[in-house]
């Protein structure tokens, strides 16, 4: 399947790749939550390499807004306020619109089919536990993957990167709404049509619709 990973943007195999995955996932996942300190030494442990590689992801993360690197503070994980939220909401919006709008044409049947596949694994998921984020994360990645724009698929990944930890958040303490699962079943019917301007419209809707529900969660959970 093709996705628009940071990961899958850059060459693999070396100790800096897989420095830089490791964290990356941790974010991700929410395993290392925004403001938690990140010790190179500590990391290069647990995976079994030096910390110089370690270092190097640091500065990758860095370069993608996932961490800070301070002057003689060292290296935390970033996080986002419930304004910058919606900022990342606002600019998923229009540039995913624009990958669906070029991708649009370029879906067949077995990209349908992939598309269903994904949907059914959304709604299969459930409150206890990731099995929701995770292939909603993928059905955005393999319709953005046919616009076959390389320098925006990965600025999209970005921002599916630094949004993740609040969607996982937001799943895990208040209930999914039922229409998560009808807007991506609207998005696909307006895939099918052909109509690009119309398939932009409806993702973009769906992006900023979903902006306010998870920034109320957040912002609860701080309180």
């Amino acid at each position: 399947m093709t996705g628009l990973s940071t990961s899958e943007t850059f060459s693999s195999g070396t100790a800096e790749e897989e420095a830089y995955l490791y964290v990356l996932k941790a974010i991700r996942t929410g395993r290392l939550a925004p403001g938690t300190r990140l010790i190179p030494e500590d990391i290069a442990g647990e995976i079994g390499m030096s910390r110089m590689p370690v270092r190097e992801a640091f500065r990758r993360l860095s370069t993608e807004g996932l961490v800070l690197i301070r002057t003689n503070r060292g290296c935390v994980v970033a996080g986002l306020s419930v304004e910058e939220i919606y900022e990342v909401f606002e600019m998923r919006s229009v540039l995913e619109g624009l990958a669906v709008r070029l991708a649009t044409p370029r879906l067949d049947g077995d990209d349908f089919a992939e598309l269903e596949r994904l949907l059914a694994r959304m709604q299969r998921g459930d409150q206890a536990s990731d099995d929701w984020v995770t292939p909603h994360r993928e059905f955005h990645e393999y319709l953005c993957s046919f616009s076959r724009r390389p320098k925006l698929i990965r600025q999209i990944a970005r921002l599916h990167a630094a949004i993740e930890p609040y969607l996982r958040i937001w799943f895990h303490h208040a209930e999914k709404p039922v229409s998560a699962d009808e807007d991506h079943r609207v998005i696909l019917e307006a895939l099918r049509t052909g109509d690009a301007a119309r398939a932009e419209s409806v993702i973009e809707r769906h992006i900023l619709d979903t902006a306010p529900a998870l920034a109320a969660v957040v912002g609860e959970t701080r309180q």
